[in-house]
């Protein structure tokens, strides 16, 4: 199963979702999360929860 996963402009880049995603999909880039391995997103879920403004989406490709 694969995951689209995106980050939108609101992203405030706490770096929250770099430190809970469990398989490294995310690396900051300029103050902003940046899903650079999204193929290995495991649909957990965990940045979505985490993030405190609900800038990340994750959807079953």
């Amino acid at each position: 199963m694969s995951f689209n996963v995106q980050v939108a402009d609101n992203c405030i880049g706490c770096g929250e979702c770099v430190d809970v995603c469990p398989v490294n999909v995310y690396e900051m880039d300029n103050n902003k999360s940046v899903p650079v391995n999204a193929e290995e997103c495991i649909g957990c879920m965990s940045c979505v929860e985490i993030c405190p403004v609900e800038a990340i989406t994750v959807e079953e490709a």
